[in-house]
């Protein structure tokens, strides 16, 4: 198929979603080795896939888990440079819960991304939910979303 992912002359569209893992007290958060912040795991969905489909692809190629996929619990509109380019993204956010025995469910692990045809490195991190607060997690409305419950979809705009 083909990633939802539009490059215009001026701009880049981006549809994606992200898994927000939350276990044992702690949340899955990735960050690629050149970059300070933080991110929920996901990615691309590509045409003729569900949202859940996606999920269940992305963690599945990323860190190898299965995954089962929950409530929608946040829409986000993120404006962002995508390299030179102003990126205006939809992303949505699910409850994702791992269900296999194999996944690492504490600590940091590492696994090796593809996108645009080049590879790099995330890491993987189990980090309890008390100390999101001092961390840069992209987009930045999430470290107080988490604290909250998870009981209604909410909407944030984050705009770079």
């Amino acid at each position: 198929m083909g990633d939802i992912l539009f490059k215009m002359d001026d701009y880049v569209f981006s549809y994606r979603v992200a898994g927000v893992c939350i276990q044992n007290g702690c949340v899955l958060l990735q960050k690629p080795t050149n970059d300070d912040g933080y991110a929920f795991p996901g990615g691309h969905v590509e045409f003729g896939e569900t949202n859940a489909e996606t999920l269940i692809r992305e963690f599945k190629e990323e860190i190898g888990a299965d995954v089962r996929v929950g409530n929608l619990r946040w829409v986000a509109e993120v404006f962002f440079p995508w390299g030179e380019k102003p990126c205006h993204q939809i992303c949505l956010y699910y409850d994702v819960e791992i269900v296999d025995d194999h996944t690492p469910r504490r600590g940091v692990f590492t696994a090796q991304e593809k996108l645009e045809g080049r590879n790099f490195t995330i890491n993987f991190y189990w980090v309890p939910l008390k100390e999101t607060e001092d961390l840069l997690i992209y987009p930045e409305q999430t470290k107080a979303l988490l604290q909250m419950p998870a009981d209604r979809v909410e909407h944030f705009i984050y705009k770079e």
